[in-house]
């Protein structure tokens, strides 16, 4: 949907979560091992990560303002789903941040948040061996700095209603069977068939 910036109808203050400061990291775990037993596995799913509680420590920087040292423990939860539908829930090893980030100077009240958003990729294929499952995984990481703010933008109106829903229809079959041509009913006579071969 494209809009033209003439038709801008008013400008709106607005409360957001703006993103003060972002970045991304990345860790590599060779050999993640979970015990299964004697059964096979189907699949590994994993779950969004998060910042360990009472783990997150934001401390001052000498002699750079605004900036600020962050610490934190990253923990990924996995499952492994067995061939018999049930689960094996498990964790990545956990990750130490220490980053610096762009946190400004500002009012006590005002509260900056870090939020952690993750990626788990698995890499190459899982083994299974003495009841054991062994897998590698490559972990991408995204941290940011969230203020709530107040924003000025401008706006072209509400949004426009939205499309009616698509109603779920299981197939029927025998709505392909309706278009199939109908079928000769008697065999070939002699003529039909040698008259076209000549």
């Amino acid at each position: 949907m494209e809009f033209d910036l003439e038709q801008i109808k008013e400008v709106d203050c607005i409360m957001v979560d703006k993103v003060y400061d972002q970045c991304q990291q990345r860790e590599c775990y060779p050999e993640v091992e979970i015990e299964i037993g004697s059964k096979s596995f189907e699949t590994i799913r994993f779950k969004p990560g998060f910042i360990v509680e009472d783990t997150l420590i934001i401390s001052d920087i000498p002699n750079k303002p605004h900036f600020r040292r962050v610490q934190f423990r990253l923990r990924v939860p996995y499952e492994v789903i067995m061939c018999d539908d049930k689960e094996k829930e498990g964790f990545l090893p956990d990750t130490e941040v220490d980053i610096v980030m762009f946190i400004p100077d500002a009012r006590d009240e005002f509260e900056f948040k870090i939020i952690v958003e993750t990626s788990s990729q698995l890499l190459g294929q899982p083994i299974v061996s003495e009841k054991k499952l062994t897998f590698a995984v490559g972990l991408f990481i995204i941290i940011k700095v969230l203020g709530k703010v107040q924003l000025l933008v401008p706006t072209f109106g509400f949004c426009p209603e939205p499309p009616e829903c698509e109603r779920f229809q299981p197939e029927d079959i025998c709505d392909n069977f309706d278009c199939h041509p109908f079928p000769l009913f008697s065999p070939l006579q002699y003529n039909d068939i040698f008259d076209e071969e000549d």
